[in-house]
């Protein structure tokens, strides 16, 4: 086990240095100036253009900036913000408990409707269940999320007028205690449900066909033959065997779900670094922008590390690189 955990950790430094090199380049190559977009649309100086550029290191060579800037990232710094004049990494800590608080509830969400409607699915295979949760799933798959969030906000926020439609917290109103735990669930409900409904789909369908297979294997088939009951068959026997391809699926979806909160914290206007990378596109703030995917890209691999060890704890055959 721990021969196979070395293994995955060292693969980690490669695989972070590929990444920060492709983010580092796509940044910087994009059509564009950072520095125009800072000073703006009016005519400045060329003395004070150049002094802008000597102050964030854009007169050096791009192989001396990605140098520079994978220093930085070895001592935990990401930069200094070109618009907010700012430490990236401090912008990036205001707003990861939002992007967290959404990003964490979508994927539970998901994750346990999904297994649920799953087995539920599963259990009775080409009925009219089934063809529910099986329909449902791909009509879930395929809307857009941030169409699915305008929706939402027109039905719930302002036909119905149950949900707030913006923001994290009330602005007319400031709650303590309880109240504020209330205040922010009301605002999170619409965006958690928009950007976990597409996880939904996947888990259920997923979660479904790997109960039709386990359903079908001779343990189950003894479990059955002994007289226990139906439910006892599908928790105790069926589902922690099945459940197994839907731990890896949450472990890949999160790097999609961190994806589609940047559309999701627009519609909503959530405060969270989804709105924040929106921002800095236009802004072409590209330090906040590479700060931003260097930290996704860092969560989304220390989330597959995490749930190839977790695969790896189940599944024992799994725990050496030759291995089934």
């Amino acid at each position: 086990m721990w021969r196979y955990v070395l293994w995955r950790l060292a693969q980690v430094p490669p695989l972070v240095l590929a990444i920060a090199a492709l983010l580092f380049a796509i940044i910087h190559l994009a059509p564009g100036d950072p520095v125009q977009a800072l000073v703006g649309d009016f005519p400045a100086p060329e003395e004070y253009v150049r002094k802008v550029r000597e102050e964030f290191g854009l007169d050096r060579p791009l192989i001396v900036q990605f140098g520079r800037y994978l220093g930085a990232l070895a001592r935990g710094d990401l930069g200094f913000s070109f618009v907010y004049r700012k430490p990236v990494l401090e912008l990036i800590f205001d707003r990861a408990g939002a992007t967290a608080l959404l990003t964490l509830t979508a994927l539970a969400f998901a994750s346990t409707c999904g297994v649920a409607l799953g087995v539920v699915a599963a259990r009775r295979p080409f009925s009219v269940v089934d063809g529910l949760v099986s329909g449902g799933s791909v009509v879930g798959f395929s809307v857009p999320v941030f169409w699915l969030g305008q929706l939402l906000i027109l039905l719930f926020a302002v036909v119905l007028g149950w949900l707030p439609a913006q923001g994290m917290t009330s602005v007319r109103e400031h709650y303590e205690g309880w109240a504020r735990v209330q205040d922010v669930a009301a605002h999170l409900l619409l965006p958690a449900f928009a950007l976990s409904l597409r996880f939904l789909g996947m888990t259920a369908r997923l979660a479904r066909a790997s109960m039709l297979e386990v359903l079908g294997r001779d343990y189950v088939r003894t479990a059955q033959a002994k007289g226990l009951g139906e439910t006892r068959v599908l928790l105790r026997h069926a589902l922690p065997n099945a459940v197994l391809p839907v731990v890896t699926l949450v472990g890949y979806n999160l790097g999609f779900v961190l994806a589609g909160s940047a559309l999701v914290e627009t519609v909503f206007g959530w405060p969270g670094m989804g709105r924040l990378l929106y921002d800095s596109v236009f802004a072409r703030d590209s330090p906040v922008l590479l700060g931003i995917m260097v930290t996704v890209s860092l969560t989304v691999v220390a989330a597959n590390l995490v749930t190839d060890l977790l695969y790896t704890y189940f599944d024992p055959r799994l725990r050496h690189p030759g291995g089934a």
